[in-house]
C-alpha cells in the first residue's frame, strides 16, 4: 500500500522525541531559517528586481489564481513581497515550505504553504500509473513521453501533479464554502509545479495544525471527527471523486475542524478503471483508525459505508 504524503503538517519548531509512524515514510525536515536552494527555482525575479524587504516580489501577478471571492486574510497586493521562512516538510516527490507574504510598511501579511515538486531527476513518481489513469493528455507524443518516463514525460506528470490538486482543491474549496461539509486549505495560486496553499495553523507561532494520527480524542471528539470525515466523503463522492491516499497522516485537525489535506492524487472514480478500488481502499485506511480508537464498529463498517460512496457516485 503506497503512502506517500507531501503535506505541511510540520511544526515551525522541532520537536524531539519522534518516532517512525505508520502510514508516513516521508522524511520530514522542520523549519530551517535559511532560503532553500528550491526557492530560486520558482523566483523568476532572482536576478533582475530583488525588493529591499524580503526575498522577491510576489509572484500572484504570474500565477493562476484560486477561487473567488479572495479571503479577506490573502494579500493580493502586487507591491507585496516573498519570505522564505524554511521547510515545513519534506517528501518523495514535493517539499513545502513556509513563506510570509507581506506588504513592506504595513501591516498586511499573511502565511502561505508553497508545495514545490522538484526536478524531473530527483522526483520519484513510483506510484502515479494507476492514479493517471482517466487523467490522459490529448496529444500522442505527450502520452509516449509520460508512459516512458523520459525528462520530459516526468515534467508533463509534475504538471499534472500540481494542476490535478490545485482543481480538486478549488473545487473542494467552493463546495466546502456553499455546503460547509468539506474542509480543505485554501488555494491561493498555481505556478507551474509550485502551489501556494492557505497555512493551516497558528499564523503567529508558525505551528501548523497536529494531524489526526498525532492525536488520541475522547469519544465524544472522536465521533465528532468521524462525522466530519462522512460528509467530507459524500461530497468528494458526489462530485465523482475520491482522495486516493487517504489516512490519518493527511487530516488535519484544526480546532476542532477535519481538514483535507494531499490531494495530488485525487481520483476520477468514474473515469479510473480503478477508482472504485481507491476509494475503498481510502475508506478501509481511516474506518480502521477511527475503530481502533473505540468508535463501534458497526458505525464504521468499511464495506457499508464504501457502498454509501459508491452510490453517491453513481457508480454503486
Amino acid at each position: 500500500m503506497p503512502r506517500d504524503h507531501d503535506d505541511y503538517s510540520g511544526s515551525a519548531r522541532p520537536r524531539g522525541g519522534r518516532t517512525t509512524r505508520r502510514f508516513d515514510d516521508d522524511e520530514p525536515r522542520f523549519l530551517k531559517r535559511h532560503r532553500h536552494a528550491t526557492a530560486a527555482a520558482f523566483d523568476t525575479n532572482a536576478d533582475t528586481d530583488v525588493p529591499d524587504v524580503g526575498d522577491r516580489w510576489s509572484s500572484w501577478d504570474q500565477a493562476v489564481h484560486g477561487p473567488e471571492p479572495y479571503p479577506d486574510w490573502l494579500v493580493t497586493e502586487l507591491a507585496a513581497t516573498d519570505t522564505e521562512l524554511g521547510v515545513l516538510k519534506t517528501g518523495k516527490e514535493a517539499d513545502v515550505h513556509l513563506v510570509r507574504r507581506a506588504v513592506p510598511a504595513t501591516d498586511r501579511s499573511c502565511l502561505l504553504a508553497a508545495k514545490r515538486y522538484r526536478e524531473p531527476e530527483h522526483r520519484l513518481f513510483h506510484r502515479d500509473a494507476g492514479y493517471l489513469e482517466g487523467r490522459r493528455v490529448r496529444r500522442s507524443r505527450e502520452n509516449r513521453a509520460m508512459a516512458g518516463r523520459t525528462a520530459f514525460g516526468r515534467q508533463m506528470i509534475a504538471g499534472q501533479w500540481a494542476a490535478a490538486e490545485f482543481a480538486a482543491l478549488s473545487r473542494l474549496w467552493e463546495l466546502g464554502r456553499d455546503l460547509g461539509s468539506v474542509a480543505v486549505p485554501y488555494p491561493v495560486q498555481l505556478n507551474g509545479t509550485e502551489l501556494m496553499l492557505e497555512f493551516v495553523g497558528d499564523p503567529v507561532q508558525g505551528e501548523a495544525a497536529p494531524r489526526l494520527a498525532q492525536l488520541r480524542p475522547d469519544p465524544v471528539p472522536l465521533r465528532r471527527l468521524w462525522d466530519q470525515l462522512v460528509d467530507a466523503l459524500v461530497v468528494l463522492a458526489r462530485a465523482g471523486l475520491a482522495h486516493g491516499d487517504l489516512s490519518p497522516y493527511n487530516l488535519l485537525v484544526h480546532g476542532e475542524r477535519l481538514v483535507l489535506i494531499d490531494l495530488p492524487q485525487v481520483v476520477d472514480v468514474v473515469a479510473n478503471p480503478s477508482g472504485r478500488e481507491f476509494l475503498a481502499r481510502d475508506v478501509r485506511v481511516v474506518a480502521a483508525w477511527f475503530a481502533a480508537r473505540g468508535l463501534p464498529g458497526e458505525l464504521v463498517d468499511p464495506d457499508v459505508l464504501t457502498g454509501q460512496l459508491l452510490r453517491e457516485a453513481g457508480v454503486g
